[in-house]
Order: C-alpha cells, then sequence, then structure tokens
C-alpha cells in the first residue's frame, strides 16, 4: 500500500485555506504601503511664482545739440555682466534700439563673456584698454548709433551714487570722462564735508580757515535727464 494512502486530503487541503487567504492580505497590505510610498514620494511640489529681475539703476541723458562724452550712468548691483546686462537692456533696446555689442576695460570686471543672453537676443562683449575708461561701458545698437555710460561701482552709497547719476546725465561743464568725473565728484565730496561747521575739537585743529579746498567743476541742475530704477 502506498505510504500516502491513509492521509485525508481533506484536512490537508482545509489547512491551506488560511495560509492562502493570509498571504492574499500580506500582498494587498504591501501593495497599498507601495501606494501610499508613491503618492508621497512623487507629490506636486509647491508652486512658486518667478520673481522678476530687479529693474536697471538708469540715468540718462535727453537729446540735446551736445552729448559730451557720457550719455548717463549705470550703477549695476554687482560686477556680473550675464546677471546684469539684461536689466540694462531691457530699458535700452525699446529707446536706443536693439542692443547687438558692448565693450568694457577688464579692469573692474572678473570675467567678461563673448556672448551674454539677453530678452530675445543675444549681445556680444569685448574688452579694450587702454582705450576704453575702467569706468565706461561701451554699447553699440546695429545701424543705430553708440552711447557710453559711467558705470558706479556697486558697492557705492546711495547717496555718492545719485550724486554720480545727476552728474553724468545733467553735467553741462567741459567733457569729462567717466573717471575724470568720479574723481570731481569725490573732490567736490570731500569739500562739502570740509565746508561743515567744524565741532569744537575741530576747530583748533584746522585752525579759522579750515583745510585747504580743490576748485571742481560745477555741476548745472536740469531736469533734461531719464532716471530708472532709483
Amino acid at each position: 500500500m502506498d505510504s500516502t494512502e491513509g492521509i485525508s486530503h481533506t484536512g490537508f487541503h482545509a489547512g491551506s485555506f488560511p495560509a492562502r487567504d493570509e498571504t492574499r492580505v500580506a500582498a494587498k497590505a504591501a501593495r497599498r504601503r507601495v501606494r501610499i510610498m508613491s503618492a508621497t514620494l512623487h507629490q506636486a511640489l509647491p508652486h512658486h511664482e518667478p520673481v522678476a529681475a530687479p529693474a536697471a539703476r538708469l540715468a540718462l541723458k535727453t537729446d540735446g545739440p551736445s552729448r559730451g562724452l557720457l550719455d548717463g550712468a549705470w550703477w549695476p548691483r554687482s560686477r556680473d555682466l550675464l546677471s546684469e546686462l539684461p536689466a540694462l537692456t531691457d530699458v535700452l533696446d525699446p529707446l536706443w534700439g536693439r542692443i547687438t555689442r558692448i565693450a568694457v576695460n577688464p579692469t573692474y570686471w572678473p570675467v567678461i563673456p563673448h556672448e551674454i543672453p539677453v530678452g530675445g537676443h543675444v549681445v556680444k562683449a569685448g574688452w579694450f584698454t587702454p582705450e576704453i575708461d575702467p569706468h565706461k561701458l561701451l554699447l553699440l545698437s546695429y545701424g543705430t548709433g553708440r552711447w557710453d555710460l559711467l558705470v558706479i561701482p556697486p558697492e557705492t552709497e546711495t547717496k555718492s551714487a545719485a550724486r554720480l547719476m545727476a552728474a553724468a546725465s545733467d553735467y553741462d561743464g567741459p567733457p569729462l570722462t567717466a573717471s575724470a568725473l568720479m574723481a570731481a565728484d569725490e573732490t567736490r565730496h570731500a569739500v562739502s564735508a570740509a565746508d561743515r561747521p567744524l565741532e569744537p575739537d575741530e576747530a583748533g585743529k584746522y585752525g579759522e580757515d579750515g583745510p585747504a579746498s580743490a576748485a571742481v567743476p560745477a555741476r548745472t541742475d536740469r531736469a533734461s535727464r531719464l532716471v530708472i530704477g532709483m
């Protein structure tokens, strides 16, 4: 006789159903955990509205019979042309025509890319020394013209930057280069500080006449300028 004949098949199968049920329950729970984990891992990220780049801080001369050596002043927030130039061309393109090339002196610009993407096009960049003043930005618009801006150092204090912007866009004296205009403003500011009333402890230090003052070209205040982003 086969040794398996005495074993009840009914009892064997009856004991298998609970095991299969437990397996199905465990598999269903595992699939549920996978779905939960998947939903957690792939949940929608919070939507952030794009942040607009700061507007260019700019002061421009209006059209006139005599432009002088500068067409205005630009106060960038950094020395990074890739991040600063797009905001500038956003303003200048509608006013002057599409800016296609710029040139700078490399003295104060650590990186000068050959091409700079701006709104809708690319501006080619170059550098020249000593042909270009270290404090000037030269801009070219194809078929339209050339413009020269005083570049105010990014770290300049607000009051000083405002004076330089006004001087570059209002100044009606002898033509000054960008560096000469900055030097004149520094001298004028030093003279203004020297002309203030002396404190009691300073009067004895300088005497009655105070420190000597230097002659500085006067600036005429005219309303013929465009100021942006201040």
